[in-house]
């Protein structure tokens, strides 16, 4: 093999990995859910179960009251429904207002010091009432109808876990016009998982479990939206899904900086899990591992190839077909730098570009805190 095959072979090898990371596996699994596909039985149960919700806050006093009256507001049997706050160590009055609801509704763990949400949730899931246990945050609200949605799956026996749909509103600058076309898309991928086989973990921000399949997990786990589900998935054999029809609304939009903070700890957690959970790639062990390889871990090399096929492309400038590709790859990345230059520029010629770069530099920062070790247990 010549110096000039190794070039072409690592470009287009790169670029086939880029291309199934970010289109074949949506195209495939989106194929495999039409074909193959085997939906939730759901249905509205005949008798309600009692259902246990569990919201992990710190010093969240101005919004944790009508946080808990918007949960509490939904449409299912009062007598059917509690609130378990956790207080990861608040030093505000968060704790004191929940109190003064005395709803007997509501329940207050209040852990004195602060030890960090997978710590809150290995405590308080066990002492949970529900059969069933539906896991929030504080910022997003719930529709009347998103609990009782959640709760409708699980009438399917195989089912073990279900998340439902974050919602955000339109993003103010054009870098997170291109994010919010990845969370579109991201959504997609769930949908047709669940309806496939299983998610590969769900929204943190709303989702369901039966109580009984519940393992805890590290006191330092980044996702435990993910590895919970994946746990129950892995262990139990049950299904996990995504059901669109359960919303969170989200009142902030997809903020650049405040974007990169959530999406570089997301990202140190992709690398944690695989760290942690090395056998849940074995094809002998894990059913979801090519669904877990191609949805998250593939993402986190996407910078090497990206790296690698700029490289190669440039090495094979000589030859008239590949000058022609570095063109267009300088153009790609002008636009991406340009929408980056200059957020508030909502052109999608450039803020989808911006919205893929800026994501692949998350990746690398998220790999950089994560070697640092700047999320630590307490830090959530």
């Amino acid at each position: 093999m010549s110096r000039a095959d190794g070039w072409e072979l690592l470009f287009w090898a790169s670029f086939a990995a880029l291309f199934y990371t970010f289109l074949g596996y949506p195209l495939l699994i989106g194929t495999l859910a039409k074909v193959l596909g085997k939906p939730v039985k759901k249905s509205p149960p005949t008798n309600p179960p009692v259902v246990s919700v569990v919201l992990v806050a710190f010093n969240e006093e101005d919004r944790i009251v009508p946080r808990v009256e918007n949960l509490l507001k939904a449409d299912y049997p009062a007598d059917r429904l509690e609130v378990l706050v956790v207080t990861d160590g608040s030093t505000d009055g968060t704790v004191a207002k929940l109190r003064a609801l005395a709803d007997p509704r509501v329940r207050v763990l209040a852990r004195e010091q602060r030890t960090g949400k997978s710590t809150c949730l290995n405590a308080a899931i066990p002492q949970a009432r529900g059969e069933l246990v539906v896991l929030c945050d504080a910022r997003q609200r719930f529709a009347p109808h998103t609990i009782p949605g959640l709760v409708a799956n699980f009438s399917d026996p195989a089912l073990g876990a279900v998340s439902g749909s974050l919602e955000i509103d339109p993003a103010a600058t054009g870098v997170g016009g291109g994010v919010d076309l990845y969370w579109k898309l991201e959504k997609f991928i769930r949908t047709s998982e669940g309806r496939f086989s299983s998610t590969i973990g769900a929204t943190g921000a709303v989702y369901a479990i039966r109580r009984e399949l519940f393992q805890p997990i590290p006191d330092d786990t980044l996702l435990d939206d993910v590895v919970i589900p994946m746990q129950i998935a892995v262990n139990h054999g049950r299904r996990v899904s995504f059901d669109p029809a359960a919303p969170a609304f989200d009142p902030q939009t997809t903020d650049p900086a405040r974007e990169k903070r959530r999406k570089m700890r997301t990202l140190a957690g992709n690398f944690q899990m695989l760290a942690h959970h090395p056998g849940w790639l074995l094809p002998w062990r894990t059913p979801l591992w090519w669904q877990l390889l191609s949805h998250k871990y593939s993402r986190i090399v996407a910078p090497v190839f990206m790296v690698t096929m700029f490289a190669a492309n440039a090495a094979l400038v000589e030859q008239p077909l590949y000058r022609l590709i570095l063109i267009a790859h300088g153009l790609f990345y002008t636009l991406a730098l340009t929408g980056l230059a200059l957020p508030a520029l909502k052109w999608k010629p450039c803020s989808v570009p911006a919205g893929f770069v800026f994501l692949n530099l998350m990746t690398v920062g998220g790999l950089v805190n994560w070697l640092r070790g700047a999320y630590r247990q307490g830090k959530w």
